[in-house]
C-alpha cells in the first residue's frame, strides 16, 4: 500500500495534492524550488528561469468563488477578481489553516524522478534533488505527483518572424513583462491577442506613444463583468446551463453567445472578428480592450510578415514604421524535464493522461500529473478534484482499468477535443469545466446527485441547479464530506456581495408592475426562441422531447 508521496511544486495543484494526501492517511513531501508557496502567483520583479512569472498589475479573471477549494471559502472581504497579492494571501491562509506548509522542503529542485530497479514489483520512484546550498540528495517514494504547471516555458517562435534578427528596439516574451515602466512615449507592437497580450497591450496603452496588436486568427472578447453586474462565470457558470449544453447543438449556442458579445461590441467592426466559433477555444476575458480598441490607443493588426529594421510589415501590406518594442504573447511550451521520457505516452498535439492525470503504460499507478488542465474556469477545483481522486488511488480506494483500455479512453478524449476545439502545441488540450468536474467527482463518488437533492432537500436542489457550480458542491456528499458545505453554497452570493458593499445605499423596492413586465418579456423570450429552433432546427424540439421522455423513465 502506498504510504510516502512525493509532491513537486508547491503552487495551488501542489498544495491541494499536500491536502489530499493527508486526508487519506499518505505521508507527503513536497519539493519546491522557490522561495515561497503560490507558484505562478508568487510575483517577482525579476522572471526566474523555469519557472511561471507574472506581472505586477495581474488581477485574476475568474471570481473568487469559482476559484475557491472546496472546503475553504475565499473571505467575504476579498474582491471579487482579485490581485495577485491577494491570490497568494489566501493560498497561505489556506496552507496555514490546514497545516500543509510543514511538509513542504523550499529551495528544494527536483533534478530527476526515475522508477527503481524493482518497479515491477514495488512501483516504487528515486528522486534526485538539490538544495539550495547545491547539495543532492535521493530520496524513495511510493508514488510521486507532478504539479509544475504549464506556464514555465515561453514559446518564442522567431523563425516565423523573417527579419527578426534586424529588428533594432527591444523585443521579448510576455513571461518577462513585469510592467510598462519601458514603454513611456513607445511605439509598442504586441504580437498575440490571448489573456495576457490583451492585457499588456490594454496597460502599455495607457503610457506608450502607440500599440499595435497583431493577430492572426483573431479571438472572441468577453466583460468579467456580466449582467446586472454579476461576475460573468457567476452568472453563465450554472449547471442548468450545461445540461441546456447538453440538450441542444452547440451552433445554436454560438449563434446566441456571438450574437450577445457582438450587442456590446460588434467584433468585425473592431476587426477583432475570429476564424473559429466562440465556443470553439476559450476566449479573451478583457473588459478594458474594446474601449483601447474604439479611443485609438490600441490599434489591431494582421499577422506579421516580416521585419525591416524598425519597420514591422504586415500580411495584409500595412506597416508600422519606427517600432521601438515588440512583445511576443504567443503562449507557452510544456515539458516535464524531470520526468524519463518512457513514462510519457503522446496523442495527438497532447501528453496522453487518463483522464488527463494518469499516464497509461505503466505498469503500476504510482505518477500522476495534477493540474496539466485547461478549460473555461479556475484551475484550482479541477486540480483540487484531481488531486482527490489520485489519493484514493494511491490508497488503493479506486482502481485504475487496464492499460488497453485507458489508452482506448485517451485516444477517444484526443478525437473528441480536435473535433470541438481548436488545438495546438501550445494549447494542446480542452475540457468543459463542469463535465470534467463531473467526471472525476463520479470517480470518487462526489458528483452531487440532482435527483437526490430534489427528493431530500429542495432549497439546495435549487441552489446547485441554478447557482453557479462551484467547488462546494463536491463536498456535499460521499468520501471528504464537508459539513459546512452546505452553508457555503448557500451564502456564496452573500460573500460576492460582501465585497461590494463599501457605502450604505437603499435598495429600491420591486413593484408589481416590474414584475409582470419582467414575467413577459421571459414568456416572449421563450416562446421566440422555441419558434426560431423550430424554423431552423425543426428536428431539434422532437429530439429534445424523446431524450427528456427516455430520462425520465429511466428513472422511474
Amino acid at each position: 500500500m502506498v504510504c510516502k508521496v512525493a509532491i513537486i511544486g508547491a503552487g495551488p495543484s501542489g498544495l491541494t495534492a499536500i491536502k489530499a494526501c493527508l486526508e487519506e492517511g499518505l505521508v507527503p513531501t513536497c519539493f519546491e524550488s522557490g522561495d515561497d508557496l503560490g507558484g505562478l502567483w508568487r510575483f517577482k520583479e525579476v522572471s526566474e528561469p523555469n519557472r511561471a512569472s507574472i506581472y505586477r498589475s495581474l488581477t485574476i479573471n475568474i471570481s473568487k468563488e469559482m476559484m475557491s477549494y472546496s472546503d475553504f471559502p475565499i473571505p467575504a472581504n476579498y474582491p471579487n477578481y482579485m490581485h495577485h497579492s491577494k491570490i497568494l494571501d489566501y493560498f497561505r491562509t489556506y496552507a496555514e489553516h490546514f497545516k500543509l506548509t510543514q511538509h513542504i522542503h523550499f529551495q528544494t529542485l527536483v533534478k530527476s524522478v526515475k522508477q527503481m530497479a524493482d518497479f515491477s514489483r514495488t512501483g516504487n520512484w528515486e528522486v534526485v534533488v538539490e538544495k539550495r546550498d547545491g547539495e543532492e540528495q535521493n530520496h524513495i517514494f511510493d508514488a510521486v505527483i507532478c504539479c509544475s504547471g504549464h506556464y514555465s516555458y515561453p514559446n518564442m517562435p522567431l523563425k516565423d518572424f523573417p527579419g527578426i534578427e534586424t529588428f533594432e528596439g527591444k523585443y521579448f516574451h510576455s513571461w518577462d513583462y513585469k510592467g510598462p515602466e519601458d514603454m513611456y512615449g513607445k511605439r509598442v507592437v504586441v504580437i498575440g491577442i490571448g489573456n495576457s497580450g490583451g492585457d499588456i497591450a490594454v496597460e502599455t496603452s495607457r503610457v506608450a506613444k502607440q500599440v499595435y496588436m497583431s493577430t492572426r486568427g483573431g479571438a472572441w472578447v468577453i466583460r468579467q463583468v456580466s449582467d446586472n453586474g454579476l461576475p460573468v462565470d457567476m452568472k453563465y457558470n450554472t449547471r442548468f446551463v450545461h445540461i441546456l449544453f447538453q440538450l441542444f447543438p452547440i451552433n445554436f449556442f454560438n449563434w446566441f453567445g456571438e450574437g450577445k458579445l457582438n450587442a456590446m461590441y460588434d467584433h468585425t467592426m473592431y476587426a477583432i472578428k475570429p476564424t473559429h466559433r466562440l465556443f470553439s477555444k476559450i476566449p479573451v476575458i478583457n473588459d478594458d480592450l474594446p474601449l483601447k480598441i474604439l479611443s485609438g490607443s490600441v490599434i489591431i493588426k494582421p499577422n506579421v510578415k516580416e521585419i525591416n529594421g524598425s519597420t514591422v510589415v504586415f500580411t495584409d501590406g500595412s506597416t508600422v514604421e519606427k517600432v521601438d518594442m515588440i512583445v511576443f504573447a504567443t503562449g507557452y511550451n510544456y515539458d516535464f524535464p524531470y520526468l524519463p521520457n518512457n513514462t510519457m505516452y503522446r496523442s495527438g498535439h497532447r501528453l496522453g493522461l487518463y483522464k488527463h492525470v494518469f499516464p497509461p503504460n505503466l505498469e503500476h499507478p504510482t505518477l500522476a500529473i495534477v493540474g496539466f488542465i485547461h478549460a473555461l474556469g479556475a484551475i484550482m477545483p479541477q486540480a483540487e478534484m484531481q488531486a482527490r481522486w489520485v489519493a484514493r488511488v494511491f490508497k488503493g480506494l479506486n482502481k485504475l482499468p487496464s492499460t488497453q483500455t485507458m489508452i482506448k479512453a485517451i485516444e477517444k478524449d484526443t478525437k473528441d477535443i480536435e473535433k470541438n476545439y481548436i488545438v495546438s502545441n501550445q494549447a494542446p488540450l480542452q475540457v468543459d469545466f463542469v463535465s470534467y468536474m463531473d467526471d472525476i467527482a463520479g470517480e470518487i463518488g462526489v458528483r452531487p446527485s440532482l435527483l437526490r437533492l430534489l427528493l431530500t432537500d429542495y432549497s439546495l436542489f435549487k441552489k446547485v441547479l441554478w447557482g453557479p457550480v462551484t467547488a462546494y458542491q463536491y463536498r456535499l456528499m460521499g468520501p471528504g464530506k464537508w459539513d459546512g458545505a452546505r452553508r457555503a453554497v448557500f451564502t456564496q452570493f452573500d460573500r460576492m456581495y460582501q465585497a461590494l458593499k463599501t457605502r450604505q445605499v437603499k435598495e429600491p423596492e420591486p413593484s408589481v408592475a416590474g414584475r409582470l413586465l419582467i414575467f413577459s418579456l421571459i414568456i416572449s423570450a421563450g416562446t421566440a426562441s422555441i419558434y426560431y429552433i423550430h424554423v431552423r432546427y425543426p428536428d431539434t424540439i422532437p429530439n429534445l422531447l424523446t431524450k427528456i421522455h427516455m430520462q425520465t423513465s429511466s428513472l422511474m
